[in-house]
């Protein structure tokens, strides 16, 4: 089976080929109801359609550019001829709109962006003219109270989306499977002949009876998706929260991109994905790629000659305000979504092996269904014969036949587990829906199940490992080392350096900083900016410096914003007596090449001696090794001459300060880091950091141990291949590192060492990264958007641990699948077999139509719900991952498995054929109440069995039943069930009521398969490519024997 599994449905769990996805597609065979089965499967045909029509609307996108583009030259010209002529058509404004206070209909201003239109910005008196016609002001922003009024007029900033299904939609879906069809027929056929023959109501009873299970079984089952369904919808919605930061009623603040209209004034940075249309106002080395639009690659610069931003494009560089002018359905990239709509998210590989498990297991009950159908038949002619009756048929034959048919039909419904893959979706949503509850938002289904075999993480510092509260701690000024004291009694007055330089470091603090000082609701001051810039902007308050008089008096020029390349931010400003300044802050190291001179213990500026760098560096260095962050910042007076056009200069620079900024390590990472440990889990932090902050911070964390490499980026990136493979599995932390670097080492750790890698990322250059690697996590505060768009789950809080407890419920729902599975194939066997065999002895089935649809309920919706859905324990991270390409069933399972069926059918068969001579059963009701019997022991037995299947290697399988409600809840409603049945339900499910003696006879035979269990959990069975025992084993916990690289 597992080669068979192997060949037809392994599936890449991240962006699988085509063809291997059309390949278990044609592997599929014996699907009794396949819009059940394939609602949570890619539909490839409108997924191809869809993407036919996505590359149509980006080629028309990508032609109007180029056209316009190709015709910016004949503008001015055109324009100038216009104004010469008079030539100026006044557009029309409905009274709706000017009675709304507006001047411009709601598509000629879409119109001017989504066709790049400079004739008709400037006719309209560009950026300015647009905010007067849409009644807004640059500086203020909108009116939060005019909202509504602007969404009527301009409409909402939302996509066209299909409908959610119905309840009924379900019903019916549920309603289509074949089986199900063939048995309302039968139950029809049966209520007619019945009806005939037997009278009213007798003649009823065995049909309704039918109908009444089937009808349960389409409820149930719909039920059970339809819940899955609203579990989906509400993650879809978390999905698509996506916050946006706007200037409103004079304040910044952040609003969903759903509530956003036009006339807003949006904020955008590195790695923002552009919300809506719009135009320029103003910014500092705008640049956005545009290809997600128009299919090109070449990014476009955005400033005031080329001012237009298209929706669903991206800022690759730099910053920038713009005025919002469509929004929705009236953007390219509202259309170009709503084709993204169709297709549907690609299968997992646990759901395309199962759907393989299935496949197997349907064509084996088929075929013992047919056997069992001619078996029966033949036994009847035979009889017919031996009787000299074959030419005489009656009514009462006719019954019988359509009988046996039933419960060949009934069997095929046991027997193909349909359930088997949408236990996987089960599952998955039950995780999915926990996980957002625990903080991390699974954006890819396959990477929740992916993530219980990852074998590595790859994992940020800032923010992730520590808590992104920064503090400046310590600064180096004028040769002069402080330490800086926070209590607020005391100030930052034990600063000895002269009123220039402490001018000086106010102007490097407040000129070149990515933080703005806006008013709250409440209107208190608030700082908004990254936890580094925050970090110096308060200490420049706290060392009074005043912010607003800063910016007043000098003049930004230009902007070059930190970026994880460059590692540095520059800005150039022009001073009140004339000429520019550059300042420059960034990486210790970096900065501190770029500068010439520094300030001395005089105030006075000096040439930077190789002494006087050796001692900058030194104290960089104690810096870092007291786990700060360590920041140069520095400034250039640059003559009249220099402009805008001529860049900030990068080399010639005076050195202020160097700063030690203290970022904690979060609690319980240490604790979350031996965890992962213990798990089989490397840990590796890359990090853009000094290599001594890193190591400092890494041992603290516990990431760093003894034999462990520390690396910086340039070393690693000038390695061979060879040398590569020697160090790579001893590195455990990278420092310096570029976007390229982190590429890099998951691209070896996954082809060369076949590892499972989860990476984190927040930035927008993280973005290969995570596409590469195995399980993408984005950090939801500190990412940009580009990451979380990249990612295969969003890490909200940004925490380490959310990393772990992920890890935790991807275990989980891989072994949640394994119980179920064991416990389904034991049901399928006993089901079958015992069915086949009485069939062949007695010429009878033991099991009616009605009772197997009652087993097939207990072992498919119900045992889906009570065994994939448990909470994961923390023995799960006591084992080592599941590697690539391990047996799904393994020997244990199949131990297990072959062990409760014989125990089942032995039971089953000696009630069936000796048990009226056992239990000394008499009378005309004898044979329905052993058969009554059977039914009762063989459901009791799957009852234990489940309660079995919590552990599959553990002999303890209580532990922790009673605190998964569901678990308990689902056996308690089927006791319940089991009882109505048999007491009260017998006219239709062919039941007699039975006696305390034979209750408890019944649920002894189930309750002895809890110590048969014991039994075989103590054979020994063959551990599959278990890890090399050079492995560390913990707690006494043996590995699951399943597969290569196995837990």
């Amino acid at each position: 089976m597992e080669s068979y599994l192997k060949k037809e449905f392994d599936l890449h769990h991240k962006n699988p080929s085509e063809e291997a996805l059309m390949r278990w597609r044609r592997a599929v065979s014996i699907v009794k109801n396949p819009r059940r089965r394939f609602r949570c499967v890619a539909d490839l045909a409108k997924r191809a359609e869809a993407e036919r029509r996505k590359r149509s609307i980006q080629e028309k996108i990508r032609v109007a550019l180029y056209v316009k583009k190709a015709a910016l030259q004949f503008i001015d010209a055109g324009a100038a001829q216009e104004a010469t002529a008079g030539n100026h058509t006044e557009s029309k404004v409905s009274d709706e709109v000017r009675k709304s206070g507006f001047g411009i209909e709601a598509e000629e201003l879409a119109s001017i962006v989504r066709d790049h239109d400079a004739k008709a910005l400037k006719r309209s008196g560009e950026v300015e003219g647009i905010a007067r016609k849409v009644s807004v002001s640059l500086n203020e922003g909108i009116h939060t109270n005019d909202v509504p009024v602007r969404q009527s007029i301009y409409g909402s900033n939302c996509y066209t989306e299909k409908p959610p299904k119905s309840f009924f939609m379900f019903v019916w879906e549920a309603l289509q499977d074949l089986t199900l069809i063939i048995l309302i027929v039968c139950a029809v056929v049966s209520i007619g002949v019945g009806l005939a023959t037997e009278g009213w109501p007798k003649g009823m009873y065995d049909g309704l009876g039918i109908l009444i299970s089937i009808l349960l079984v389409v409820m149930v089952t719909a039920i059970s998706d339809y819940k899955q369904s609203l579990q989906f919808r509400d993650l879809d919605k978390e999905k698509k929260k996506i916050s946006i930061q706007v200037t409103r009623d004079g304040r910044k603040q952040e609003v969903s991109i759903f509530d956003l209209v036009v006339g807003d004034i949006v904020q955008l940075s590195i790695g923002d994905v552009v919300p809506a249309d719009g135009v320029f106002i103003s910014g500092y080395s705008l640049v956005i790629d545009e290809s997600s639009l128009s299919g090109e690659s070449e990014p476009v610069n955005i400033d005031k000659s080329k001012p237009f931003l298209l929706s669903g494009t991206k800022v690759q560089d730099g910053s920038g305000k713009m005025l919002v002018t469509a929004v929705g359905m009236r953007t390219e990239w509202g259309k170009l979504m709503e084709t993204l709509n169709d297709g549907g998210e690609d299968e997992t590989p646990l759901q395309v092996k199962l759907n393989g498990v299935a496949t197997i297991i349907g064509k084996i009950g088929l075929g013992f269904a047919v056997l069992t159908f001619l078996v029966l038949t033949g036994r009847l002619l035979w009889t017919k014969i031996s009787n000299n009756e074959f030419t005489e048929w009656s009514t009462a034959d006719a019954l019988t036949l359509l009988d046996y048919f039933a419960i060949a039909v009934t069997i095929i419904v046991v027997a193909v587990p349909e359930g088997l893959p949408l236990a996987v979706t089960l599952s998955l949503a039950f995780a999915m829906k926990k996980l957002m509850d625990e903080k991390a938002l699974v954006r890819h289904l396959s990477a929740c199940e992916t993530m219980g075999s990852a074998s590595c993480i790859c994992t940020d510092k800032t923010g992730t490992l520590t808590t992104n509260h920064m503090v400046v701690d310590k600064i180096c000024i004028s040769g002069k080392t402080i330490s800086i004291s926070h209590n607020k009694s005391q100030g930052i007055s034990g600063i000895e350096a002269s009123e220039g330089v402490v001018s000086l470091l106010l102007q490097a603090i407040f000129q070149n900083t990515g933080c703005e000082v806006t008013k709250d609701e409440n209107a208190k001051s608030k700082t908004l900016g990254t936890p580094t810039d925050k970090a110096l902007f308060e200490f420049g308050l706290h060392l009074g410096g005043d912010w607003d008089a800063q910016r007043r008096e000098f003049n930004i020029v230009k902007v070059e914003p930190f970026n994880s390349v460059k590692k540095k931010m520059s800005t150039l400003v022009a001073l009140p007596e004339g000429g520019s300044r550059a300042f420059c802050k960034g990486a210790s190291e970096i900065v501190l090449k770029m500068c010439d001179k520094v300030i001395d213990e005089n105030g006075d500026v000096v040439q930077l001696s190789e002494e006087q760098i050796s001692t900058i560096s030194d104290v960089i260095n104690e810096f870092a090794c007291d786990a700060l962050r360590t920041l140069c910042l520095a400034y250039k007076d640059v003559g009249d001459d220099t402009c805008e056009e001529s860049g900030i200069p990068d080399s010639g620079y005076t050195l202020v300060v160097v700063v030690g900024i203290k970022d904690p390590v979060r609690p319980g990472v240490r604790e979350a880091v031996q965890t992962c440990l213990a798990a089989g889990i490397t840990v590796r932090m890359v990090t853009g950091d000094n290599i001594n902050t890193a190591r400092a911070i890494a041992k603290e964390c516990g990431i760093l141990t003894e034999g462990g490499v520390a690396i910086e980026g340039p070393e690693f990136r000038t390695k061979t291949p060879d040398e590569m493979r020697a160090i790579i599995p001893k590195i455990q932390v990278m420092a310096r590192s570029l976007p390229l670097d982190k590429h890099t080492l998951v691209t070896n750790l996954k082809n060369m060492f076949g590892e499972v890698v989860a990476v984190t990322g927040d930035g927008t250059n993280d973005a290969p990264a995570l596409h590469e690697a195995d399980i993408g996590l984005a950090m939801g505060i500190a990412g940009t958007e580009v990451a979380k768009e990249n990612a295969d789950i969003i890490i909200m809080d940004d925490n380490f641990k959310t990393i772990v407890n992920v890890a935790k419920w991807g275990r989980s729902v891989y072994i949640n699948i394994q119980k179920f599975v064991q416990f389904q194939l034991t049901v399928n066997i006993v089901a079958l077999v015992l069915n086949f065999i009485s069939a062949c002895i007695s010429g009878s089935a033991p099991l009616t139509a009605v009772q197997l649809l009652w087993v097939n309920m207990i072992m498919d919706t119900l045992g889906a719900l009570a065994l994939a859905t448990e909470p994961p324990n923390d023995a799960l991270m006591e084992r080592l991952p599941v590697g690539r390409g391990a047996s799904f069933i393994t020997k244990t399972m199949w131990r297990n498995i072959f062990g409760q069926s014989i125990y089942q059918l032995i039971v089953l068969a000696v009630l069936n054929f000796y048990g009226k001579q056992l239990l000394g059963l008499e009378g005309p009701d004898a044979t329905l109440t052993l058969n009554t019997l059977i039914f009762n022991s063989f459901v009791f037995c799957q009852v234990f069995n489940e309660i079995n299947s919590r552990e599959i290697e553990k002999i303890n399988i209580l532990k922790g039943m009673f605190s998964s409600w569901i678990f308990v809840g689902v056996m308690t409603v089927t006791v319940v069930f089991q009882v109505i049945i048999v007491e009260f339900l017998g006219t239709f499910a062919s039941t007699v009521p039975l006696s305390w003696e034979m209750w408890l006879f019944s649920v002894l035979l189930g309750a002895v398969s809890l110590v048969i269990a014991v039994v075989l959990k103590c054979i020994p069975v063959g551990v599959e490519n278990q890890r090399p025992p050079t492995t560390k084993q913990h707690d006494g916990y043996d590995a699951l024997p399943t597969g290569p690289d196995m837990a």
